[in-house]
């Protein structure tokens, strides 16, 4: 594909995909379906794949279209929102701020970190999406979000142009239902042994922590599930299938919450949260709230 791209050819493009025809788009720009239709397979040519399958008068986009499109729409969105701008029309709305949050991660403790977000201005909007750590540090990586919330550093075993804004620590609490905590036995956290626990994945720190810490302890529960997500494994966890760990500064909502019962807790394993960005010094207003927010208040 050359590196002169001729948004011309694109603009046509997505008026033929947004109109859903190439004879509704000509008359929208006022030129010959002919002219569409050579200005379509010159950008196709250019890009190298079809943006369009024919199928008899209709067109339906290819992957390659839709993902065009998508583009597309963002680029001239942009483009009518500069042409207002220049024109002297106010600037109104809210700024988007789009957050992606590792899925384990407690729900209590992701609203507390990015509460303090909204309070930067009304003008804020955000959006707070979640997955498995390497799929959200992808979206930071192409700039689909502003900042990555985990509790799993960046290494350099990731190939992304990001910094760690470290927010502070917490030491661990371990829930059980009241039928199941009856049945363990001893003091914790000898009572961990063969007991039945519910994990997060192994892609989190937290959990590497812990696989470390039984061996140093010799202690060998049975693992009986693992989650991406926390929310699914207090579920479970509330249903008496296992033993399941969660912050302590999060202790009383959890055991509260669920109905849970508090087995015991642990002063050296500790989770530890972190904010990503594309910024080594944090000057975006929202991330920056996050940061002092959980450095002075939340995790103090």
């Amino acid at each position: 594909m050359s590196d002169n791209f001729n948004y011309k050819h694109l603009h046509y493009f997505w008026m033929v995909a947004t109109e859903g025809s190439i004879a509704r788009a000509a008359e929208k720009l006022f030129i010959t379906p002919q002219t569409i239709s050579g200005q379509l397979s010159m950008l196709e040519e250019r890009i190298g794949q079809p943006l369009f399958d024919r199928i008899g008068r209709r067109l339906r986009l290819t992957e390659t279209g839709r993902l065009v499109l998508r583009y597309a729409d963002d680029i001239f969105a942009l483009g009518k929102e500069l042409n207002d701008v220049l024109r002297g029309a106010p600037i109104v709305g809210t700024s988007e701020f789009i957050v992606s949050a590792a899925s384990a991660l407690p729900k209590t403790i992701v609203y507390k970190v990015l509460e303090p977000a909204l309070s930067v201005s009304n003008d804020i909007s955000l959006t707070c999406r979640e997955g498995p750590v390497e799929a959200i540090l992808g979206e930071l990586a192409v700039h689909e979000v502003d900042m990555v919330l985990t509790d799993t550093p960046l290494s350099s075993a990731f190939s992304i142009k990001a910094y760690n804004h470290y927010l502070g620590q917490s030491t661990l609490s371990f829930f059980a239902s009241p039928n199941l905590a009856a049945k363990l036995h001893g003091d914790f956290p000898a009572c961990l042994q063969d007991a039945p626990m519910l994990l997060p994945t192994k892609q989190y720190a937290i959990r590497q922590l812990f696989d470390r810490w039984c061996t140093d302890n010799s202690i060998f529960p049975v693992v009986r599930g693992q989650y991406d997500d926390s929310a699914l494994m207090k579920s479970f966890g509330k249903a008496g299938f296992g033993v399941f760990f969660m912050p302590s500064i999060i202790e009383e909502e959890v055991k509260d919450g669920f109905g849970l019962q508090v087995i015991g807790r642990s002063k050296t394993l500790k989770q530890k949260f972190y904010a990503i960005s594309s910024e080594r010094k944090v000057t975006h207003p929202a991330v920056a709230a996050i940061c002092n927010a959980a450095r002075d208040k939340i995790f103090k």
